[in-house]
């Protein structure tokens, strides 16, 4: 199992933390996903995974959600 900590600008609410939370789940192998809300700002998205996912992938389930991952 890999745990892996993304940084995504935009979410505000519990809404927006489950869209994230869904688009990332579809994700081969994903197993969790836990987000650290700062509303408004830069939020702490955790996605434990079997395995280390490909940051293309993330990226575009996080733009599917309709939001983007920060600059690290």
């Amino acid at each position: 199992m890999a745990t892996t900590t993304y940084s995504v600008a935009g979410m505000t609410c519990g809404h927006c933390t489950a869209s994230v939370t869904e688009e990332l789940s579809k994700l081969v192998g994903v197993q969790d996903v836990k987000i650290d809300l700062v509303a408004g700002g830069t939020s702490a998205v955790h996605v434990t995974s079997e395995s280390p996912l490909d940051e293309g992938a993330v990226r575009a389930a996080v733009d599917e959600a309709g939001y983007e991952l920060a600059a690290s």
